[in-house]
């Protein structure tokens, strides 16, 4: 019912901005006198005011009625006969230097979070957590306006700054909802665009200045404001590309990624080497994409962060997309765009840390509230990072409710998990003493295989065919196995073992390759083990790293050739694929975060044969299901020779083992630059074989070496087969062949 008169220590607790509850003191209130007899009470507080006048809807501003001043710091109040309805009223506050401002009381509406959502998100199942807590367009008794919620249990109080109050914490105090530790209040006429923050005092009475967590957008960088933002009511045109994804198994599809930094793509120097936007990319990102084969683009982060150079890896806004880029929508867009034309979005995930900037997630309410408190598990020293407290139900839920959100309002096809050893080790990184063991005495961080597992598990349960992608570079059992076996529930996981042991392998020099197999070949040893995506990541081609086709050993034309015969061995070797952008058209020059990539490149032919070679594999591996239908099972891989270490040949042929009419498809190396001519080659069935692809056909770059266009199968056991070809190998060179078809 409230009361009739406040305290002075209530007056100076509001007008000091230090109450967690103002909404029991300010607003409306219905009070019973000691007569039985009901009066109105109305409170409302504005630094600098002169004069607060309150009026009803349908009254006049000059027929308000005046309120009294009850403390010199801004505070009023007016007693009311009950009217016979009760409906929102007006201020017309008058300040103290004349000027004037009209506005609902925000005080006057009643808390909108359900106690159902508080105790959702409080057990960590709040899976739409995101439409409840940030900044969302609201309507609240007729009166349209902004309903700002915030997680702060540690906090004595809260307030919106923003634009609107000219960032005073005194103007709109929230209301703190209780043990949920989430505070709340709708601010009328607040719409779309409005700039904020909250204004956190902590237990030591410092005061924080902090982005909202669950904000969808944010200014531009350096700036840090969140801004209220619509993100509702794009209109999708992919409806067909969701309903096919939903009824897909991934495991039987082909999967050949085109992984790019959106920022680096393409800029347009005239424009202060600006980025493209979203939509101004669209066009030519899908035209590109989709012209050269990819299925799929996986974009580096592109939630909002502060710093350029760390790639989107250390995030700031989880619920927002970077405005380097342009709006939400636009975003959204850009995505609609690569779904109507066949392309699927990945976007990589950053969930293992986040960065210590003051107006992030870090000491969020001058508590450990996101991290860990004991830095030897919150910490990423290395990194200059926190880890997240993944044991507390409302970090949990904040982070399952973030990859929810952007298959759910983005349209995302998957997401490539970062960092995941960093997760699951308690030692990641770690000297002795240095890191802090679980209870049982080991280095697992057992919360974090939990939120793991639960991340998985609830992803695929809202979206089945999806994609969800560890980066982990250990031998973690199970990591994409699922759950209810034992394992993490990702439905693939990156094979960095490949990665680092093949571009070892192809920098050697060709004379010293013979010695070194083992590095080809040891990944065959566990390629079933786990459901790999082969990838040829950003992380190869920086930072000193050279790009892809430099790190190949030789003159221009040899680093050519070697670039086209690696091509050639990811796509053969079993596991999905996954390329960065760039080396697809040759590039030079080490990948910067902060350039276009060298598309001046692409006027000289050694270069757009580079590019074509790309194309032709890449449609070439969409057309043969022996490539990709049985990737994760060894009845679709078998070698022919991989003992040949004096000719420093190797050959193997891929299955599709649910196909067993499709001739096997076999490929052949010359991983030097002597040619090896009528080299026997072992196959299975007699009859004649055609060569399907040649990474040293002269259309592509190469010397032509090799003129034979079909084979007819020799009946002589030749490398454990009952029939041989002779095959004229071409240098640093390789041959695909397969059986006719009407063999």
């Amino acid at each position: 019912m409230g009361t009739i008169k406040l305290s002075n220590e209530e007056k100076d607790r509001l007008v000091s901005a230090s109450h967690h509850a103002p909404r029991s003191l300010l607003g409306f209130h219905e009070v019973e006198k000691s007569d039985k007899t009901k009066v109105w009470v109305i409170r409302a507080m504005e630094p600098e005011a002169e004069k607060i006048l309150l009026f009803w809807e349908k009254q006049k501003p000059e027929d308000a009625v005046p309120m009294k001043q009850i403390h010199s710091g801004g505070l009023f109040e007016v007693l009311l006969t009950p009217l016979a309805s009760l409906v929102p009223y007006r201020l017309k506050i008058i300040y103290k230097d004349g000027a004037e401002h009209i506005r609902y009381d925000p005080y006057y509406f009643s808390p909108q979070l359900t106690e159902f959502d508080q105790y959702l998100f409080s057990e960590g199942n709040h899976h739409q957590i995101y439409q409840k807590l940030g900044a969302h367009l609201h309507t609240v008794d007729g009166i349209s306006g902004t309903l700002f919620a915030v997680w702060a249990p540690n906090a004595k109080r809260v307030s919106v700054v923003a634009s609107f109050n000219h960032w005073d914490g005194r103007k709109h105090l929230m209301q703190s909802m209780g043990s949920s530790g989430i505070w709340e209040l709708f601010v009328p006429e607040v719409g779309e665009g409005a700039f904020y923050k909250y204004e956190i005092k902590t237990q030591a009475d410092h005061i924080l200045i902090k982005s909202d967590p669950y904000g969808y957008w944010m200014e531009h960088r350096p700036a840090t404001a969140s801004v209220v933002t619509n993100i509702d009511g794009y209109e999708w045109n992919d409806q067909g590309w969701m309903e096919h994804r939903a009824n897909q198994d991934p495991l039987q599809q082909p999967i050949n990624v085109y992984e790019m930094h959106f920022g680096s793509w393409k800029r347009i120097p005239e424009e202060g080497n600006r980025p493209l936007s979203y939509r101004e990319a669209a066009d030519d990102i899908v035209n590109y994409v989709k012209n050269l084969g990819y299925t799929h683009i996986e974009l580096m982060p592109i939630c909002e962060h502060p710093l350029d150079e760390s790639w989107g890896y250390q995030v700031t806004g989880f619920f927002a997309a970077s405005s380097r880029y342009g709006t939400p929508k636009e975003l959204m867009y850009f995505i609609d765009r690569c779904h109507q034309e066949g392309i699927g979005i990945i976007v990589d995930w950053v969930p293992g840390h986040f960065p210590k900037d003051s107006n992030g997630l870090a000491e969020f309410d001058g508590s450990h509230l996101y991290e860990h408190m004991d830095p030897r598990i919150g910490e990423h020293k290395e990194w200059g990072t926190y880890s997240f407290n993944y044991g507390r139900h409302e970090v949990s839920n904040f982070l399952i409710a973030n990859a929810l959100f952007w298959f759910d309002y983005y349209h995302i096809d998957g997401i490539r998990v970062d960092a995941v050893a960093s997760m699951l080790y308690l030692d990641y990184n770690r000297e002795e003493g240095q890191w802090l063991a679980n209870e049982y005495g080991g280095k697992e961080n057992i919360a974090a295989i939990e939120f793991l597992r639960k991340l998985n598990s609830t992803l695929f349960h809202y979206f089945p065919g999806i994609l969800s992608i560890a980066e982990e570079s250990t031998a973690w059992p199970g990591v994409s196995h699922p759950t209810y076996t034992g394992g993490l529930g990702f439905n693939f996981k990156w094979n960095m073992g490949w990665m680092n042991d093949t571009l070892r392998f192809m920098e050697l020099d060709s004379v010293y390759r013979k010695y070194d197999y083992h590095l080809l070949t040891f990944a065959l040893l566990y390629a079933t083990t786990e459901n790999y995506i082969l990838p040829l990541s950003h992380d190869e081609v920086v930072y000193g790293k050279r790009s892809l086709l430099n790190k190949m050993p030789g003159d221009a034309w040899q680093k050519r050739a070697n670039l086209r015969m690696y091509l050639t061995y990811h796509i053969g070797h079993p596991g999905k694929k996954m390329l960065f952008m760039g080396a697809e058209i040759g590039q030079w020059d080490e990948w910067k975060a902060t350039a276009s990539l060298d598309w001046h490149l692409m006027d000289y032919p050694d270069h757009q044969q580079i590019n074509e070679y790309c194309k032709s594999l890449n449609w070439f591996y969409r057309s043969h299901p022996a490539l990709f239908m049985n990737d994760f099972d060894y009845e679709g891989f078998q070698w022919i020779d991989l003992h040949d270490h004096e000719n420093t040949v190797i050959s193997f042929m891929r299955q599709d083992a649910t196909n067993r009419s499709e001739a096997p498809v076999i490929f052949v190396f010359n991983l030097t630059p002597v040619p090896r001519d009528q080299y026997g080659v072992g196959v299975p069935e007699p009859g004649r074989y055609a060569k399907l692809m040649d990474s040293d056909s002269e259309n592509f770059g190469g010397s032509g070496y090799n003129k034979q266009g079909e084979w007819s199968a020799e009946h002589m056991s030749w490398q454990g087969q009952p029939y041989r070809l002779s095959v004229d190998l071409p240098p640093l060179g390789a041959i695909i062949i397969q059986k006719f078809a009407d063999e």
